[in-house]
């Protein structure tokens, strides 16, 4: 999901997150003498975007979750998920964090990549139609040619929007959508350029503490109900060279993914990297962290994409999971 950020790498070390990082906390990185299997990569970059889909990642390093299991994170923000997907093709991310659209879209196009995790699932509210009292915008149904802003072209708010709309009645060939950064949707709606902005949390939230902005709609009803939203992927062939060090990092997030249970945790957390203040923080609307990898869930989400001419052919997510991940 891309954000209007300058990229910047966060190396989440003793220096910047208060961890106490000392000899003795360096043999963390070998199996030392715990009986666990050594890491043939012990250190990882790992993209990030500003929202609350990282929560449970970003809370996992500065607690030294990741480094108690022998792993140093280093996070790297990503202003979109294009630029994370292409930093990974690059080598310079070891695990890139998108949604599961542009994952699945890289992979249509013959990106070789491995899942490492499932980041966020959708919850009410977690993504919505936001707009403006001033815009006339109440209704889904209202507009039969909407002007909708999404943060990327056909990616996740293109897809659920399209299907939200098309339940309302809104032909989807009619909706008109433009591409406009997370940061600057406030503005395109106060400066009448859309009728209303595809917007994630915190960016729902900020809107109407600021400006008063309404949903005309859930994102997430009906066919995306609690839809897979983000994930965590990094290359095959790197991960087919470092097989410990990613199941390591798919336990640790696992362990992180479940903490995000109790909502508190997250939305403290979120004052630290999402640029929120705390009452801000205690309104957003959370979904859910799944904690396990799920080929059937996430075959949803590529389902609808073939259907919606995102994906040319058929793409088979169980071929995109980790050794000896089960289906269901």
């Amino acid at each position: 999901m891309a954000i209007g950020a300058v990229r910047r790498t966060a190396v989440l070390l003793a220096g910047v997150l208060g961890l106490s990082v000392t000899a003795s906390g360096c043999s963390l990185m070998s199996s030392g003498s715990s009986g666990s299997p050594s890491l043939e990569h012990p250190t990882l970059r790992v993209g990030y975007e500003a929202q609350v889909d990282v929560a449970p990642l970003y809370k996992a390093v500065n607690s030294g979750l990741f480094a108690d299991a022998g792993l140093r994170i280093e996070l790297q923000q990503e202003p979109s998920d294009a630029d994370a997907i292409k930093a990974l093709s690059d080598g310079k991310l070891d695990v890139a964090f998108a949604t599961h659209v542009s994952l699945f879209k890289a992979a249509g196009a013959g990106t070789q990549l491995q899942l490492q995790g499932e980041a966020y699932q959708a919850g009410a509210n977690t993504m919505a139609l936001v707009s403006l009292p001033s815009l006339g915008y109440d209704d889904p149904s209202q507009k039969p040619s909407p002007r909708i802003a999404v943060n990327a072209p056909d990616d996740l708010g293109v897809l659920t929007t399209k299907s939200v709309l098309d339940t309302a009645g809104v032909a989807q060939n009619k909706i008109q959508f433009k591409t406009v950064p997370f940061a600057t949707m406030a503005d395109a709606l106060q400066n009448r350029e859309v009728d209303a902005a595809w917007m994630v949390e915190p960016f729902i939230t900020k809107a109407q503490k600021a400006l008063g902005a309404t949903i005309v709609t859930d994102a997430a009803r009906g066919a995306t109900l609690d839809f897979p939203i983000s994930g965590y992927a990094s290359l095959k062939k790197f991960a087919d060279g470092n097989p410990n060090t990613m199941s390591t990092f798919r336990k640790v997030l696992a362990q992180a993914q479940q903490q995000a249970s109790d909502r508190l945790q997250v939305q403290t957390v979120l004052k630290d990297y999402a640029g929120v203040d705390a009452a801000t923080a205690d309104l957003i609307s959370v979904g859910s962290f799944p904690t396990t990898l799920n080929a059937v869930r996430l075959q949803r989400v590529a389902d609808m994409m073939q259907t919606s001419q995102m994906l040319a052919n058929r793409l088979d997510v169980q071929s995109m999971m980790p050794p000896n991940e089960q289906r269901g």
